[in-house]
């Protein structure tokens, strides 16, 4: 089996989807498969740090004067209407660079497979086609809104922005056609399966976006649910702080209790704001915020915490939420996207996103039945971690993806390769 892996972004760095081609990746070459990824040169030295022995492994796409133009225009518009305009050019462009070098190590290399892990946008088109070998595209994770109460954080012109371009993407993925052509089509889940545009042909197969590497967050190997706490009650968030996370749900949620801390592990836009609400909470002297940190100290952080807290109200996947449960210990989040796929009611809580005051009220109910409960704690984390090793194990994800590969390199027609 020789693959090629092929995406904007593959970084441990940069946090959310861009650490996927690094998993599948990093997990093929751990088995000695022959795998090449083709990525943009913005992680270059990142890459060949962490690769040392695989340096002629990568293929570089450099960057042109059109991605810094659009970078810089991107800045002026919504989150949400940046991503599916001048992201999508700019993710089209690096396709459109990225697709003759892919063709090219096919030929050169006699490449079986060529697998796109992102972007994960279901709707988003795909050049990847007429590369000379099957593609797999995914796992794919989206067709998701902000919950009904939540409607409002986002600006008029954003959704009608969002919706004339969902209306659109049939149209795109015509005649961007690397999506319908495509031998296998993953999905995270069935809401991602019904967000495909229409006129997909290949084989569609349900895969979960994320998965985690046990033994990161096991401490001396193993389980770690009876770690020791500190004094105080402690909580740990871990993410971006940006406004769909939803952090001050949380903070206010931690006010209505009598004890009991917060660590927030990240950094963003929404820092100073949020600061600001704990100082209005009369709580700051209860909240840490500890900035970025790598995986290595981040762990003990988890372990010696009553749960991890995600608010977030706009959440396609959740790695994060996966990162606790195999530390140990339960999640309490938003029931909406991505952790209402990993979380159930054996290994941690699930907050009905049916008003802000509902959310807050629930997070709160919820920290203080764990802090009342220790028990509670080590019985939710040890499902949590088992929960885990059954459906989210990376290792096992690469045994899936590698039989999905198979199917794709045996039932694929093997198209020649040629330009459009």
């Amino acid at each position: 089996m020789r693959v090629c892996i092929v995406a904007e972004h593959a970084s441990y760095q940069f946090g959310g989807e861009a650490v996927l081609p690094l998993h599948y990746f990093a997990g093929l070459r751990a088995r000695n498969i022959d795998a090449w990824l083709v990525v943009h040169s913005r992680t270059r030295p990142e890459l060949l740090a962490a690769f040392p022995q695989d340096h002629d492994r990568f293929r570089f796409i450099s960057d042109a004067w059109f991605h810094k133009l659009l970078f810089r225009l991107s800045r002026f518009l919504p989150r949400r209407v940046s991503e599916a305009s001048i992201g999508l050019l700019s993710q089209l462009t690096t396709q459109y660079l990225a697709r003759n070098i892919v063709r090219d190590l096919v030929t050169s290399e006699s490449v079986d497979v060529v697998h796109q892990p992102i972007p994960v946008s279901p709707r988003f088109p795909s050049l990847m086609h007429g590369v000379g070998a099957p593609v797999v595209i995914g796992p794919m994770n989206g067709g998701m809104d902000y919950p009904a109460p939540f409607r409002h954080a986002e600006s008029a012109f954003s959704r009608i922005a969002i919706a004339v371009g969902r209306s659109l993407s049939d149209l795109f993925n015509q005649w961007l056609s690397g999506k319908p052509k495509a031998e296998v089509l993953l999905v995270a889940n069935e809401r991602t399966r019904l967000a495909l545009p229409a006129g997909m042909r290949g084989k569609v197969i349900e895969l979960p976006e994320n998965g985690v590497h046990l033994g990161t967050w096991s401490a001396n190997g193993k389980n770690t649910a009876d770690a020791e706490l500190p004094p105080k009650p402690r909580f740990v968030f871990i993410g971006r702080l940006v406004d769909w996370k939803g952090l001050d749900m949380a903070i206010e949620a931690l006010s209505r209790l009598p004890e009991g801390e917060l660590v927030i592990i990240g950094d963003g836009n929404m820092r100073e704001a949020w600061k600001q609400a704990g100082e209005r909470l009369g709580i700051s002297d209860r909240i840490l915020f500890a900035g970025w940190l790598p995986q290595a100290e981040c762990a003990p952080i988890l372990h010696a915490s009553l749960a991890l807290v995600l608010p977030s109200i706009y959440e396609c996947g959740g790695a994060v939420v996966l990162e606790a449960m195999a530390s140990g210990i339960p999640v309490i989040a938003t029931k909406w996207g991505g952790p209402a796929d990993y979380l159930d009611s054996s290994c941690g809580f699930l907050v009905e996103p049916s008003s802000r005051e509902a959310i807050v009220q629930g997070f709160a109910a919820a920290m203080q039945q764990l802090i009342g409960q220790p028990e509670l704690r080590d019985r939710l984390g040890r499902n949590g971690r088992e929960r885990v090793g059954q459906y989210f194990d990376w290792e096992k994800k690469i045994d899936l993806i590698l039989e999905i590969y198979r199917q794709a390199g045996s039932t694929g027609t093997r198209p020649s390769p040629q330009s459009k």
